[in-house]
């Protein structure tokens, strides 16, 4: 007989139903008091407002019919018109505020600017040397690439930069976006682009999720011959890897739809004063990143694992913040670097701003991730450019390559800034709106440098989104360095 047998037989059976009875209280008690929390922390989430529940039905997807440029814009053209009717005519009083970009003529009303930014658009030029596709970020739009646009057109190239699907118009647009849709305005793109310079050099330049989506459509070309193969690639911030815990993030997502709590649909929902990049972020839209991070590995597995001849894997240059709290710098190096074909290949990593090291004020667990960054070894396969002040006696920059020091730059960092990050890699210091305080004056609100000090609980959004680093003190440096890439000087 067994221990347990024995136990049974000498308990009376009023202790065994009492027992139970303890149980089924204690279980029903924790189950209630975790509703009663779930329901407060749902309750404790911010209001969603008109742009995060209207659903634009004059979005691209890539089961539209629409197969061309031509017709992708006439297609804006009709969006853009519905998210006036549906969103800015349809804002209730207590949505309006002089900061939201959806209050007309408001401080962040993207049409204070000249030109609609939030817009695919196209720079043609005669006799183009070469032309260049411009691919943004999730949750941005066109006018984080607009300065690279603006200074690649005065050399001679034909610029056409794709708004991605479910961008430029309301945050809502993330909830349904899939990456295929963004994956189809990369074609789209590209087809304009060979259509207008026949056999000349195409080039994509990629920031943050921009990246992947060119690696995509690379790796593609590479085994279709119908595509036109890009002559080199350009990345800022690339988002080759993200953190291990976004593809659980979806399940919040899915639970949300299943239990009709559209709050759960969202990671952040916050007040949208920024007039070209949404401020509130769709677990839809981290979600798809991962997918398409993942799409890239595996097509990549397949190109590197083919014995028969292939053709060449093209040039890339990228440029990444050695402190990125949006995607994982590492995987850049580990995923994507340390595993493309031996070629013309640079990687540009901006160090810290070592003076702050004295201050001992960065976190331990950083500390080390960016130690192991600046320790990535020599690999053939491509040059490694630390960019960094690190032992440097007057404070200027220096550009190792490879671990060798190569040489001293004209460089060094604002004193108040201690780092770049994400949202700054790709945008000049001059930049009306993200720049620093010595850029022209914006037409609306200016975002670049509002450190402010105060009490806490008074401003409508936190203290901490003024403070990212929002453009790139060394921005000429990168110019520079595309121009060179792509042999315009």
């Amino acid at each position: 007989m067994s221990i347990l047998e024995n136990i049974l037989i000498k308990l009376p059976w009023w202790s065994v139903r009492k027992a139970t009875r303890i149980l089924i209280h204690a279980f029903t008690g924790a189950l209630l008091l975790s509703v009663i929390a779930f329901a407060l922390y749902i309750k404790s989430l911010p209001s969603l407002s008109t742009w995060h529940t209207t659903t634009l039905k004059n979005e691209f997807t890539a089961d539209s019919e629409v197969k061309d440029f031509d017709a992708y814009m006439a297609l804006e053209d009709k969006l853009f018109s519905e998210l006036d009717s549906e969103v800015y005519d349809k804002i209730l009083p207590n949505e309006r505020n002089r900061l939201y970009r959806y209050t007309r003529d408001s401080f962040s009303d993207p049409k204070r600017w000249k030109k609609a930014w939030n817009r695919s658009f196209e720079l043609p030029v005669k006799n183009p040397k070469m032309g260049v596709l411009l691919l943004h970020g999730m949750s941005d739009s066109p006018y984080s690439l607009h300065t690279q646009a603006e200074y690649l057109h005065k050399h001679g190239v034909w610029v056409v930069a794709m708004r991605m699907p479910g961008h430029g118009t309301i945050p809502s647009g993330l909830r349904e976006i899939k990456w295929q849709d963004m994956a189809a305005a990369v074609n789209i793109g590209m087809e304009r682009l060979t259509q207008k310079l026949g056999d000349k050099p195409i080039h994509i330049m990629g920031y943050s999720t921009g990246a992947p989506l060119a690696l995509n459509y690379t790796l593609s070309a590479l085994d279709d011959s119908s595509l036109t193969l890009p002559s080199s690639l350009i990345f800022y911030s690339p988002a080759i890897g993200v953190t291990k815990a976004a593809p659980l993030a979806i399940w919040q997502s899915r639970i949300g739809h299943l239990f009709n709590l559209p709050k759960l649909e969202w990671n952040s929902i916050n007040p949208e004063f920024d007039p070209f990049k949404y401020a509130s972020f769709a677990v839809n839209a981290g979600d798809q990143v991962y997918r398409v991070c993942n799409e890239v590995q595996k097509n990549l597995d397949k190109y590197l694992s083919n014995s028969k001849p292939k053709k060449p894997f093209p040039p890339v240059l990228s440029f990444a913040s050695i402190i990125d709290s949006t995607v994982t710098v590492s995987d850049t190096v580990h995923k994507f670097y340390e595993r493309l074909p031996k070629g013309d290949h640079s990687l540009v990593l901006f160090d810290m701003n070592h003076k702050f090291n004295s201050y001992h004020l960065v976190k331990k667990n950083i500390s080390t991730s960016i130690q192991k960054l600046r320790d990535t070894p020599s690999n053939p396969r491509y040059r490694f450019d630390l960019i960094s002040d690190m032992n440097s006696t007057d404070g200027h920059l220096m550009q190792i390559t490879n671990k060798k020091i190569r040489k001293k730059l004209d460089l060094a960092w604002p004193r108040d800034i201690y780092s770049l990050s994400h949202l700054a890699m790709p945008i000049s210091n001059h930049d009306p709106l993200y720049g620093d305080r010595d850029a022209p004056k914006s037409p609306g609100i200016e975002l670049g440098y509002l450190a402010m000090y105060g009490e806490t609980s008074v401003l409508q959004t936190s203290a901490g989104s003024f403070l990212r680093q929002r453009w790139n003190p060394f921005h000429a440096y990168t110019k520079q360095r595309v121009l060179e890439f792509m042999g315009l000087e």
